[in-house]
């Protein structure tokens, strides 16, 4: 069963990768494998268990020594791991879903249209770059995932054409994950490493950000060379019937957009889940929709009232992120991923090696089981370690780098990253399609990014 989870795992990606050919939603199958993985787990628990690989059965013997037998097995795979990590799932599909239902918000009072009608130019190059280079921003400030959301919604004003659209959101997900990656509050992974010691805020800006920059930089000069000519807007409908006034856009975007920055701050401040803040954005911003729609007539109520955005929500994506990463959390409570962290520590011996492949398979494997794996097996070294210990120091390469590896790495592939499947599931981008068009550039981007890391630290 042990190596069946894996094989179950792999054939649900598979089935993920060709959603289009096969015609079956990425949802269903995530949601499939979600399941069958934890199913498996449990069915052959004690055998899984005793191959010594899990290490949270290890801390869970520690913690309860009195819970023995297969009733042990039984609490800690239903009533302790599973409840574990629905947990930190949940805070990731709440977060998800409330910040994309302020963007709609935005969307649906024609907030995005304040910006839009402030980018006139329609040239290729000139609009890619600006669109980069403000979500490489705006990522650091925001998180990829937010960004990425808030971007490909404004894409949609910008460009008409699919698979023009499609290119456009794609770059912008790597932009969103090497802004996010120099950030203490940028990426999951990077507020993983910030809040468990191993970096500092002003440690990793400094380290980290001009290799993310060049992540970013390379793929842009090289598309520079190669696109041409202007981009189409949609029409614009002047019979189409406006339902706010500009105050009241600039009122919900400013209100939308200063609710998803307030959202760091909030984590600072009080220390709590991001989603929290999140949800109290979202709490304000209905609060301010109500009051500001309650004299209006039901037909423009119907349209623009939070219970009504809420329909439009992309609902399959919300779906897509519980399956796969309940898959995920099987391979980590079950010890794959363990195992793999220790295969990769035995056969490479290098910190800088470690951490590029554990960037590469962040592409296929979410990074922030991988990132919590390399943090269990690398305790931080004590102040003034030396030799290869010394990597391993609050600040030391080797946790810099790996905030570098783990939040651009999964550019590679759509699936590899947040901010990569929800612009999938946003846009609905074909998994093949960015695989032929996109990844080789995300690759050179990548390992451009990491050699000037390497020149610079090491």
């Amino acid at each position: 069963m042990f190596i069946l989870m894996v094989v179950i795992f792999v054939l649900g990606y598979v089935a993920i990768a060709l959603e289009h050919p096969l015609k079956v939603d990425k949802a269903a199958s995530a949601l499939i494998i979600g399941t069958l993985c934890w199913v498996a787990y449990i069915l052959d628990g004690e055998n899984i268990l005793n191959m010594g690989f899990s290490l949270s059965w290890k801390e869970f013997q520690m913690h309860y020594p009195e819970i023995t037998g297969l009733n042990a097995i039984h609490h800690f795979i239903v009533d302790y791991e599973i409840v574990h990590h629905i947990g930190e799932i949940g805070e990731i599909l709440f977060f998800l879903l409330a910040a994309m239902t302020i963007v709609e918000v935005i969307d649906q009072h024609q907030g995005f249209k304040v910006i839009t009608d402030k980018i006139d130019t329609t040239n290729k190059i000139k609009l890619l770059w600006l669109l980069s280079i403000l979500t490489f921003f705006m990522s650091a400030l925001l998180d990829n995932l937010t960004t990425t959301i808030v971007m490909v919604a404004l894409l949609r004003k910008l460009v008409s054409d699919k698979e023009t659209r499609w290119f456009y959101a794609s770059m912008i997900v790597l932009a969103a994950n090497a802004g996010g990656a120099w950030s203490p509050i940028g990426d999951v992974t990077t507020i993983m490493l910030w809040i468990g010691g191993q970096i500092t805020a002003l440690s990793i800006i400094k380290g980290v950000i001009l290799p993310s920059l060049v992540c970013l930089v390379v793929p842009l000069i090289l598309l520079s060379f190669t696109m041409k000519g202007n981009v189409v807007r949609p029409k614009i409908n002047l019979n189409e019937k406006e339902y706010t006034t500009h105050s009241e856009r600039i009122l919900m975007l400013s209100m939308g957009v200063g609710g998803l920055l307030f959202v760091p701050v909030f984590k600072t401040f009080t220390h709590l889940p991001p989603y929290m803040g999140m949800l109290l954005s979202l709490g304000i911003l209905w609060v301010v929709s109500e009051i500001l729609h309650r004299n209006k007539p039901d037909e423009i109520k119907n349209r623009l009232k939070i219970t009504a955005v809420l329909k439009k929500v992309d609902t399959p994506t919300v779906l897509f992120f519980l399956g796969i990463l309940s898959a995920v959390a099987a391979l980590q409570s079950a010890g794959q991923l363990a195992l793999l962290s220790q295969f990769l520590d035995e056969k490479l011996g290098n910190v800088n090696l470690i951490a590029i492949s554990i960037g590469v398979l962040s592409s296929i494997v979410d990074n922030v089981p991988l990132v919590a794996g390399a943090m269990g097996m690398y305790p931080i070294a004590e102040a003034g370690a030396t030799g290869y210990m010394s990597n391993f120091v609050q600040d030391g390469v080797f946790w810099e780098f790996l905030a570098y590896t783990a939040g651009t790495g999964g550019s590679m592939l759509i699936i590899g990253s947040a901010a990569g499947v929800a612009a999938m599931g946003l846009e609905k981008i074909d998994f093949i399609w960015y695989l032929k068009r996109i990844s080789w550039l995300a690759l050179l981007g990548y390992l451009a990014g990491a050699g000037v890391y390497v020149l610079e630290f090491t």
